[in-house]
């Protein structure tokens, strides 16, 4: 026999106040401030009253577009194309001298490697065939690589025989 559940009650606790909801939001993870303004108007009593706390938050160094563009690219790495995270950076209302300040430049060679090392993660094996190529070619596009990389990264893994590449 189960014990009989008591229903839960509901208790009025105070509705956050517009910090506090800004300051839960950055504890979680780093925001760009075009991101936080999204998630926050709806909350602020006056887009006045925002841009006051957002400009007092970024005084106080709590947010910040270059710390958030550090930790989107340190956590897309490895996972997708220069050119892809560029895109999220600027989509996420970074400047463009912070984008390029905290994309490091990538060496052709090493975006091949990270390509083949990414497609080889996914797929283990070489393609079998033209649909499995276009498949895997696919895969590595949406990620952010460029076609003539896709391609290159597949057939050099392919052409060394190597079958725990792509």
């Amino acid at each position: 026999m189960r014990p009989q559940q008591l229903p839960k009650t509901k208790t009025s606790s105070p509705q956050p106040t517009l910090r506090g909801r800004a300051l839960r939001l950055l504890a979680r993870r780093e925001f760009s401030r075009q991101e936080i303004t999204q998630r926050l108007r709806a909350h602020a009593a006056s887009p006045a009253e925002l841009e006051t706390l957002l400009d007092d938050l970024t005084a106080r160094g709590w947010l910040s577009d270059a710390r958030y563009a550090d930790a989107l690219v340190r956590r897309r790495s490895g996972q997708f194309a220069r050119r892809a995270i560029a895109q999220e950076l600027k989509r996420a209302g970074v400047a463009p001298e912070i984008s390029d300040s905290a994309l490091t430049p990538v060496d052709p060679a090493e975006e091949l490697a990270a390509a083949r090392a990414l497609c080889q993660r996914k797929f283990r094996s070489a393609p079998a065939g033209p649909k499995e190529t276009a498949r895997q070619v696919r895969f590595l596009q949406s990620r952010g690589f460029a076609l003539s990389l896709a391609l290159r990264a597949i057939r050099s893994g392919g052409a060394a025989g190597d079958t725990d590449d792509c």
